[in-house]
């Protein structure tokens, strides 16, 4: 048995990532799984109360959500390193994001501690993950002690939060997110300069834009069976699944791929704050494109009669914020204003506006928001051809 032959140890020291060729492993594949599970169980909670609090109670939670997940593949995009002690700690961290789940319906009222306790969990095994990580890569340790000390304070908060209830809690799981999240910022302007892996951040984001994407194919199966297959459902989920399909094609062929090719093309410059752009502007795009989710199931369900208005602006408003997220990644990556003008950012405020016309049938509205969308692909593929859109896809 040659040396390449012989199984590789079951544990071995972190080290920086920077292999050419690399993608998503099976391990963060399974760990996505997960994650699935709290944006489900946070849409039906929202389905549930459709109202202005239900709007604000959902998007924060899923930002709580989507910020566990991105600091754990920041990590991983870096050190990953697929040992046992890793591939422990990340099965360990899925275990706790399946706590979240179980616990994201109550988890501002009956079930608060039992959810802050599971988000405590992630952040107590990324610190040990990072502490593992400083130990054996010298050359990154100024960038990984501000990664420490943003993941140190907000475990520090949340611990502080479990025996505390309503607004107290709240400011402090909030300070917490915004403490954490700022961390990244300041490790790009006074780290080291340690690298990301350009060609592993897109895949993993765009995975990440799919599990959401699942929402609303969920929702569309889910809008024809309660309504028993009938006939105006059936026809306003088809032309709601053509919406879906249009955000799919918006992302992964147009405005997602132009801002993977600035990403690759730039962000090996870690100082100047492309990679930065390209993760946060993913924000407002994953929570309007759950939020979407939400009001695609509400338009099916009632194709033809009384529909709530923040049902109607779920749809409408979750639309305009995932193109007015799309636009900051391709205006951030890219570091000109003008590279999300007139394409996406044109049609944000006609999508907007149809919120506006609640005497619209629901089926005429989700009509209306497929033909917008359709027309956005379009103008996306007009613009890319041209050469006004610089994408990674032919």
């Amino acid at each position: 048995m040659t040396t390449d032959d012989r199984p590789a140890p079951l544990i071995r020291p972190p080290k920086l990532r920077t292999e050419p060729q690399r993608g998503a492993s099976r391990l963060e594949l399974f760990f996505d799984l997960a994650y699935v599970l709290v944006v489900d169980q946070l849409a039906q909670s929202f389905a549930g109360n459709l109202s202005l609090g239900g709007a604000s109670i959902f998007a924060a939670l899923l930002v709580v959500t989507w910020w566990s997940w991105v600091t754990t593949t920041l990590y991983a995009n870096r050190f990953d390193t697929n040992d046992v002690v890793y591939r422990l700690a990340k099965l360990g961290a899925a275990g706790a994001v399946i706590g979240m789940a179980a616990a994201a319906q109550g988890a501002t009222s009956s079930e608060g501690t039992q959810f802050a306790l599971c988000f405590l969990a992630t952040r107590v095994i990324l610190l040990l993950l990072y502490a593992r990580a400083w130990r054996h890569v010298p050359d990154a340790r100024h960038t990984i002690a501000i990664y420490i000390a943003g993941a140190a304070a907000s475990s520090v908060l949340w611990a502080v939060s479990l025996p505390l209830h309503g607004t107290a809690r709240y400011v402090l799981w909030a300070a917490s997110i915004l403490v954490e999240a700022v961390a990244p910022l300041v490790a790009t302007r006074l780290g080291d300069k340690t690298p990301l892996h350009l060609e592993h951040l897109p895949e993993r984001f765009a995975l990440f834009v799919i599990l959401v994407l699942g929402e609303s194919v969920r929702s569309v199966a889910v809008g024809v069976h309660e309504q028993h297959w009938e006939a105006a459902s059936v026809v306003s989920a088809l032309v709601a699944f053509a919406a879906v399909a249009g955000l799919w094609w918006i992302y992964f062929d147009l405005g997602g791929a132009a801002g993977k090719k600035e990403l690759v093309e730039d962000g090996e410059d870690v100082e100047n704050g492309v990679a930065d752009a390209y993760i946060y502007g993913h924000l407002p795009l994953i929570v309007g494109l759950a939020i979407a989710a939400v009001g695609i199931e509400q338009f099916i369900v009632h194709p033809a009669g009384a529909l709530d208005p923040s049902g109607r602006w779920a749809l409408h408003g979750g639309v305009a914020l995932y193109l007015a997220g799309l636009a900051v990644v391709m205006w951030g990556t890219s570091g000109r204003w003008h590279a999300a003008w007139p394409w996406p950012t044109a049609v944000i405020p006609f999508v907007a506006a149809l919120g506006l016309y609640e005497s619209l049938e629901p089926i005429l509205a989700v009509v209306a928001v497929t033909i917008m969308l359709v027309a956005t692909v379009l103008a996306g593929m007009w613009q890319q051809r041209r050469g006004a859109l610089r994408t990674t896809e032919a």
